[in-house]
């Protein structure tokens, strides 16, 4: 595909709407400056645009969910996202430019030891609503119960107010909870890596322009030089 049928497919409008997911601490590690959030994901967005030779406007959503939910409606072009079955429904995704690490935090005295221990009746896992590890639990737990809350905030609450039995989570953000938890483990491993990508509609034909962008971009350095930019610990570049 070339640049001019790029542009008309990502930035009709003649603008590039990137859609953010802004609960990501990991991808917008920053903060706001000038009102636009600041990170991994708005830079790699901004290096599409420059790409295509368009402008850029940041759509930022407070969820995911949120950002996958509007997808086709002519709210976003492009949307960073963690590529996940569910979602795919809707999206189209590149390969994976990122991946992060998800497993669990247990409280003290936990008898659980591996992953593979909590998926078992009578197991309680609390887990942020509609989060690509939350989306994937879904489909794969098959005998502990999802007790969902909104936000990373709330899972963390409900795990505690309501005494459950693990805490699901990308590993970044439990080694901080671990902390405020006197006797409290992450478990060893992880259940499953959230693979976080590049979507457009389902059908846009601007996606295989942002194939070629991502597998470029990971084998020239470019995602892990925005990494190093932004001090991220938790990030890897996908294989």
């Amino acid at each position: 595909m070339n640049i001019t049928e790029a542009r008309a497919a990502l930035a009709p409008t003649g603008v590039l709407r990137a859609g953010i997911n802004m609960t990501n601490f990991l991808l917008v590690s920053g903060g706001l400056v000038d009102g636009k959030p600041v990170g991994v994901s708005p830079d790699l967005a901004a290096i599409i645009a420059e790409r295509l030779g368009v402008p850029l406007q940041l759509v930022p959503f407070p969820s995911p969910g949120a950002l996958a939910d509007v997808a086709g409606q002519n709210i976003w072009d492009i949307g960073n996202i963690g590529a996940e079955p569910a979602r795919a429904q809707t999206i189209d995704f590149t390969p994976a430019y990122v991946e992060i690490e998800s497993t669990y935090l247990v409280p003290a005295g936990s008898t659980l030891q591996t992953i593979a221990d909590v998926d078992q009746p009578g197991i309680r896992i609390a887990s942020t609503a509609r989060a690509a590890y939350d989306l994937w639990l879904e489909a794969n737990i098959k005998h502990a119960t999802l007790h969902r809350a909104s936000g990373l905030d709330g899972a963390f609450d409900l795990f505690v107010n309501d005494k459950l039995d693990a805490l699901a989570g990308l590993k970044p953000r439990l080694l901080t909870d671990v902390t405020r938890l006197p006797g409290a483990r992450i478990l060893p491993g992880q259940f499953a890596a959230v693979q976080q990508a590049v979507g457009v509609a389902k059908g846009n034909p601007g996606s295989a322009y942002l194939i070629d962008f991502v597998a470029e971009a990971k084998a020239s350095g470019l995602i892990a030089d925005l990494i190093a930019r932004h001090k991220v610990v938790g990030l890897s570049v996908a294989p």
